[in-house]
C-alpha cells in the first residue's frame, strides 16, 4: 500500500508546491481551475491567448490564495509556445506537476454536407492537435510523475447536429488520452479526460446566435437533463481538481462526464 492510504483528507487535496499550467485560464473554466488549484496551493501558470486577460486572473490568485502565479502568452495551435509555456513553468519553479489542456474553440461547422475543409481543419488544429502536443511537451517535461487533464466533451458521446468538426475533434481528445495514458504511465504520469455537458461560460455566450442559427436550442438542452440545472465552470473545475490529486490515483485513461446526467 501506498503512503497516500493512510493520508488523510486534507493532505490528498494539498497542493502545496505543486506546479501546474493551465491553458485557456483567461476566462470560463480554465480560469476556474487555475482558481481551484491555487486554492489548493498549488503555483499557477494561467496560459491563455489573451495575455491581459491572463495576467488578470494570475493577479488574482496571488492577491487572494498568496501564491506564486505568472501568466503567458499560449496559442495552442502554435506548438512552439505551448513548449516556451512548459520552459517557462520548469525554469522559475524547477518542475512541473500538472497540466490542462482546456483551451478549445466551438465553431458552428453547418450540415456535413456544406462544411467547409478550412473549418474543419482549423478546430480539429486547436481542439485535437493542440491537445496532443500539449500533453507530449507536458510529459517530456515531468520528471517526477505528474496529471494531464484534458477537456473533452459530452459531444464526444452525444451527436448533435451543426457541430460535426467540434464532435470529431472532442472524440479525438477522448483518444488521445487513451493513448497518451498508455504511453506515459512508465513516466508517472497519469491523464485523464473530463466531458462537461453544456456549460454557461462566456466563449458559449458569444457562440449563442451561431448555434440558434444552426438550429441548436442550448437553453432547452442545459434544462432538459434529468437533474434540470445549467452547469457552472465550477462544476467543471471540481471534477478536474479531483483529477489533478492523489484522490484520482488509480485513474489513468478514461474519460468522466460531468453532464447532470444528459448522457442516460
Amino acid at each position: 500500500m501506498t503512503d497516500e492510504a493512510f493520508a488523510r483528507l486534507h493532505e490528498l487535496i494539498d497542493l502545496t508546491g505543486r506546479v501546474a499550467v493551465v491553458t485557456g485560464a483567461g476566462r470560463g473554466i480554465g480560469a476556474q481551475v487555475a482558481r481551484r488549484l491555487a486554492e489548493a496551493g498549488a503555483h499557477v501558470v494561467v496560459a491563455d491567448l489573451d495575455v491581459d486577460a491572463a495576467r488578470r486572473i494570475a493577479d488574482s490568485l496571488v492577491d487572494e490564495f498568496e501564491v506564486d502565479s505568472l501568466a503567458t502568452e499560449l496559442d495552442v495551435a502554435d506548438t512552439k509556445t505551448i513548449a516556451s509555456t512548459a520552459a517557462r513553468a520548469v525554469s522559475k519553479w524547477s518542475r512541473l506537476d500538472i497540466w490542462v489542456n482546456n483551451a478549445g474553440i466551438f465553431p458552428t461547422s453547418g450540415p456535413a454536407l456544406d462544411a467547409s475543409d478550412e473549418v474543419f481543419d482549423r478546430v480539429m488544429e486547436v481542439n485535437a492537435r493542440g491537445t496532443y502536443a500539449g500533453g507530449r511537451v507536458a510529459a517530456n517535461a515531468m520528471t517526477d510523475g505528474g496529471v494531464i487533464v484534458n477537456l473533452a466533451s459530452t459531444a464526444s458521446f452525444k451527436t448533435n447536429l451543426g457541430t460535426g468538426a467540434y464532435i470529431a475533434s472532442k472524440s479525438a481528445v477522448v483518444g488521445i488520452t487513451r493513448s497518451h495514458a498508455l504511453e506515459f504511465a512508465s513516466r508517472g504520469v497519469r491523464v485523464l479526460a473530463v466531458a462537461p455537458t453544456v456549460i454557461e461560460t462566456p466563449g458559449l455566450t458569444a457562440s449563442m446566435a451561431s448555434l440558434a442559427s444552426a438550429s441548436i436550442d442550448v437553453e432547452a438542452r442545459m434544462a432538459s437533463n434529468p437533474l434540470r440545472t445549467a452547469g457552472t465552470v465550477d462544476d467543471i473545475a471540481k471534477v478536474v481538481f479531483f483529477c489533478c490529486t492523489p484522490l484520482a490515483s488509480l485513474m489513468t485513461g478514461v474519460t468522466i462526464p460531468v453532464d447532470a446526467g444528459s448522457l442516460l
